[in-house]
């Protein structure tokens, strides 16, 4: 089984996460913007606010355009996880660009062409 994350922004973020991807396959269309996935999301102590972060294979739009779009979208996403949080308040969703994967892929990029050049 599955260990929780002691923390409860951290529980709450993780159901957050795992919904966001729900509501995407089932009800909001994101397949005009590319192929997005949900990486994290960070709650602020109080629940009321949470950072969304994603990233986006095969983008159909550079990174300010995406994120604008999927901002747009924030309402469509709280509607649907709001009956399904059990928590008073809905948190105000903020999606931002995940910049881990580019990070990961420059480095691993490094990394290859200085094993070449050894």
């Amino acid at each position: 089984m599955l260990e929780l994350p002691y923390k409860r922004t951290d529980r709450v973020g993780q159901q957050i996460r795992e919904l966001l991807g729900q509501i995407a396959l089932k009800h909001i269309d994101l397949s005009h913007l590319g192929f997005i996935t949900f990486t994290g999301v960070n709650i602020s102590p109080d629940l009321r606010s949470a950072k969304v972060f994603y990233s986006v294979l095969d983008p159909k739009y550079p990174k300010d355009e995406l994120q604008a779009a999927m901002n747009d979208l924030r309402k469509a996403f709280r509607k649907y996880i709001g009956p399904e949080l059990k928590i008073k308040n809905i948190p105000e969703l903020k999606f931002y660009f995940d910049e881990s994967q580019e990070y990961s892929e420059k480095i691993d990029k490094l990394m290859k062409d200085l094993k070449r050049n050894t």
